[in-house]
C-alpha cells in the first residue's frame, strides 16, 4: 500500500472518530436540555411570570441541535467512507446551519444568567404571591402559579421568602394588604412543621420565636438549579461548537 494511501487511511480514520465523538456529544446535549425542560425543580411558573423564559428557548434549541449533531455525525461518517463528495458538501453545509442555531442557545443560555437576581424575584413575590385581584385572566393563571410555587419552596426547602422572613415585613406587598399582620406577619409555610403538616407553634412562628420558623430566604433553591442549567446548556454547548470546528 502506498504511503498516500496510509495517509488517506488515517486521515479517514480521524474523521470517522471525531463525528464519533460528537454524535455521542449530541446525544447527551439533547438528555441534558430534555431534563432541564422537564422542570424537575418546578420552577417554570417564576420565570413564566417574568415574561421572559429565554432560558428555557435556549434548551429547546439545545435539544433540536443536539439531535441534528447525532444526526450529522451519522451522515458525516457514513460520507466520509464512501469518499462521497456530495454527502460530504451537504455535511458541511448542515454543520454549518446547526452550528448557527447552537451559537444562539448557547449565547442565551449565558446572557439569561445575568436575569436572574434577587430584586426580580423578591418584586414578582411581592406584587403576585396571593394576589387576590388579579387583572385579567393571564395575571390571575401567572398569580396562581407564583402563589402555588412559592408555597411548594418554602414547605419543601424549609425557607422563607426571598433574602429572609422580613422580606414580608420590610417592603410593601400584596399579601401584607389582605392579611393581618397580627395574624399573618408571613405565610404559613415559612413555619416549621411537624410530621402532619402543621405548625410546631403557631403563636411562636408569629411572634418570630426561634426554632419554629424558618429564617433562611429561598433565593439559592430557586436561582442555584436555573443558574446550574444555564451554565451547563451554555459551556456543554460551547464546547461542542470547539469540537465541531476542530473535525
Amino acid at each position: 500500500m502506498a504511503k498516500g494511501d496510509t495517509g488517506v487511511r488515517c486521515f479517514q480514520g480521524l474523521l470517522i472518530l471525531g463525528n464519533v465523538v460528537l454524535g455521542c456529544c449530541g446525544l447527551a446535549l439533547m438528555a441534558e436540555c430534555i431534563f432541564f425542560v422537564s422542570d424537575q425543580h418546578s420552577l417554570y411558573p417564576l420565570l413564566e411570570a417574568t415574561d421572559n423564559d429565554d432560558i428555557y428557548g435556549a434548551a429547546w434549541i439545545g435539544i433540536f441541535t443536539g439531535f441534528c449533531f447525532f444526526c450529522l455525525s451519522v451522515l458525516g461518517i457514513v460520507g466520509v467512507i464512501k469518499s462521497s463528495r456530495t454527502m460530504l458538501l451537504v455535511y458541511i453545509i448542515l454543520m454549518m446551519i446547526v452550528f448557527a442555531f447552537e451559537v444562539a442557545s448557547s449565547i442565551t443560555a449565558t446572557v439569561h444568567r445575568d436575569f436572574l437576581t434577587k430584586e426580580l424575584f423578591l418584586k414578582q413575590m411581592l406584587e403576585k404571591y396571593q394576589n387576590p385581584d388579579p387583572i385579567n385572566n393571564d395575571d390571575k393563571w401567572k398569580s396562581e402559579g407564583v402563589t402555588r410555587t412559592w408555597n411548594r419552596l418554602m414547605l419543601q426547602n424549609k425557607c422563607c421568602g426571598v433574602n429572609g422572613p422580613t422580606d414580608w415585613q420590610t417592603y410593601t406587598s400584596i399579601f401584607r394588604t389582605v392579611n393581618s399582620d397580627a395574624d399573618f406577619p408571613w405565610p404559613r409555610q415559612c413555619c416549621a412543621m411537624d410530621l402532619l403538616g402543621k405548625a410546631v407553634n403557631l403563636d411562636g412562628c408569629k411572634l418570630g420565636m426561634p426554632d419554629y420558623f424558618h429564617t433562611t430566604g429561598c433565593f439559592e433553591t430557586i436561582a442555584g438549579p436555573m443558574n446550574r442549567h444555564a451554565w451547563g446548556v451554555a459551556w456543554f454547548g460551547f464546547a461542542i461548537l470547539c469540537w465541531t470546528v476542530s473535525i
